[in-house]
């Protein structure tokens, strides 16, 4: 016979397992809420499919899981990395991943792994004290593009030819200020998009890339294009890649202050068009504020603000095409839209900060995994 201390022990291991399993089932709206195994703050998410997907965050944090979820391997931390804030992930597969930090100065940084992150790679160090890295998107394997604050009044945009080892500033006066005060956000790092696929906000991977802004002179979208010759007949002129011409236009969102913009920017990119888009943001100091939250665009010319808004600031903004409607998340929850952007429905009142569908991140080591079965127009 066991004696009550057998009997209490094992009872205490059915109940973990039962308490570990209804933590796995816990939800919020839609979001089937994760055991992440960390506490950091997460703002860095990226989903391959086939349940492969990566996150990162505070403390030099920096999870993978290979089975959707299910378990979130935490990776090494890179050396020197331990107080960093992973604002940006971005992954090819189960074992090559970038990671980017953001902060002032060498605070910013970009760091390689190829084996599934046991051992990572330094390829980058912000040079200029006053910079400050907000995000990047890759195309393919190859070709990325990096965003800065700006620094003595111009943005700072980087290149990439060859998966990240090595990088290139971008040239162009269309990158300057003026007289605004405007910067990007690193909130989720989707302040930048890539055409021939929906990324966030920055257009990559034919020559044109688009970013999304705000500060106190209001929301401002950056559109960019190489001055290569795109019709594929001969191979460019490598000076050409870092000579970009820019244009800069006001879009209806929210503004008047330093935490105010525009956060996150996606498009549909079809045929070499843009077919549809939404950029959200608002007011992170306000996360209860719902004007100027949302804005969509039918054809990335015209941009119109939300007729009924998301329920709060938001961060971050992605399509599903198995819903035919876009999903925005931020501090007090997360919001459907199913017809463009126009208006929008609440879906949770959770605290949120990134996501790449399934996957959204937040705070506190927050993970969930959306289940589209709760999802009804």
């Amino acid at each position: 016979m066991l004696k009550w201390a057998g009997w209490i022990a094992i009872l205490g291991l059915i109940w973990g397992a039962w308490a570990w399993g209804q933590g796995l089932n816990r939800k919020s709206g839609p979001w089937v809420l994760q055991e992440s195994g960390t506490a950091a703050g997460l703002r860095g998410v990226y989903s391959l499919g086939g349940g492969v997907a990566w996150a990162s965050g505070t403390n030099g944090t920096v999870l993978r899981t290979e089975d959707g979820g299910y378990e979130w391997q935490s990776c090494t931390v890179p050396d020197g990395g331990e107080k960093l804030d992973f604002r940006g992930v971005w992954a090819w597969d189960g074992d090559t991943a970038m990671v980017m930090s953001s902060g002032p100065g060498d605070l910013s940084r970009l760091y390689r792994t190829t084996d599934g992150c046991s051992h990572w790679t330094l390829v980058a160090t912000n040079p200029d004290k006053d910079g400050f890295w907000d995000a990047m998107v890759f195309a393919d394997k190859a070709n990325g593009y990096l965003l800065g604050d700006p620094v003595q009044g111009v943005f700072q945009l980087l290149r990439t030819g060859d998966g990240g080892v090595t990088w290139t500033k971008i040239q162009s006066p269309g990158l300057a200020t003026g007289s605004l005060s405007i910067a990007a956000f690193a909130a989720s790092n989707s302040a930048l998009i890539g055409s021939g696929q929906v990324v966030n906000a920055l257009l990559a991977g034919d020559g044109r890339v688009w970013f999304g802004t705000g500060g106190k002179d209001g929301a401002y979208l950056y559109e960019g294009e190489s001055s290569c010759d795109r019709d594929g007949s001969s191979a460019p002129d490598p000076a050409c890649l870092n000579t970009w011409n820019f244009q800069r236009k006001p879009l209806p969102m929210a503004g008047g202050s330093a935490s105010a913009g525009v956060f996150s920017l996606r498009v549909i990119w079809w045929d070499e068009m843009v077919k549809a888009g939404v950029a959200v943001g608002g007011d992170f100091a306000k996360p209860d504020e719902t004007d100027g939250t949302a804005a969509w665009t039918p054809d990335g010319v015209k941009w119109t603000a939300s007729e009924k808004p998301p329920h709060g600031y938001r961060s971050a903004v992605a399509w599903d095409a198995g819903i035919n409607g876009w999903i925005a998340v931020g501090a007090n929850g997360s919001d459907v839209s199913y017809n463009g952007g126009r208006s929008w429905k609440s879906l949770d009142d959770g605290n949120w900060n990134a996501l790449s569908l399934p996957f959204v991140v937040g705070p506190g080591g927050r993970i969930g995994k959306i289940n589209l079965d709760d999802l009804h127009k």
